[in-house]
């Protein structure tokens, strides 16, 4: 219990006030990230709730993804989403020119809304090899709307995941407002 006190202060002091359902989400992906890496860093501590409050009001959100690849292998993704507004869980496979591109092709069709990646980076939240990675994935509706995902993970293909959801949420609700 101290344990979570302290951290709840650690962010009260980094600026997030979380209420008790929030903090005890957070929590969990706290300790999701704690158990994989040496050190927590503030940063990792403020990308975890980033990446929580980016679903809060999510369309979809990512289940599960795995991936297969390699040499010389095909590069396959299995991905699983929840459409946060009917309740439907849909999971789809897709091959690809790399893992990144699978699990895509993965969330493209559960998805099926038009949409074209135009950017793509990668950057470490933090140092060392077990570092969180932030993708940031731009796509353009359409209507030639650019829209920006942001996702974070240990894993940089789920952390790909995850930004690109976050962007083609941000383009369903784009569109719906628009129509």
């Amino acid at each position: 219990m101290e344990e979570k006190e302290s951290l709840r202060s650690k962010l009260v002091s980094l600026g997030y006030e979380l209420n008790d359902r929030d903090f005890e989400a957070f929590y969990r992906e706290y300790l999701d990230v704690a158990e994989k890496k040496d050190e927590v860093y503030d940063a990792d501590l403020e990308s975890i709730v980033e990446e929580y409050r980016r679903n809060i009001n999510a369309i979809y959100t990512i289940d599960a993804v795995q991936i297969s690849c390699g040499f010389p292998l095909t590069p396959t993704a299995t991905v699983t989403l929840t459409n946060n507004e009917t309740g439907q869980i849909d999971t789809a496979c897709a091959y690809g020119t790399g893992p990144i591109d699978a699990v895509c092709q993965a969330i493209d069709q559960i998805v099926q809304i038009e949409s074209d990646l135009t950017e793509f980076s990668v950057n470490a939240i933090t140092r060392g090899i077990d570092a969180l990675g932030e993708v940031t994935m731009r796509v353009t509706g359409p209507d030639g709307k650019i829209l920006t995902g942001r996702g974070s993970d240990g894993d940089i293909v789920v952390a790909s995941a995850r930004a690109y959801i976050n962007a083609l949420n941000k383009l369903i609700t784009h569109e719906r407002v628009n129509s």
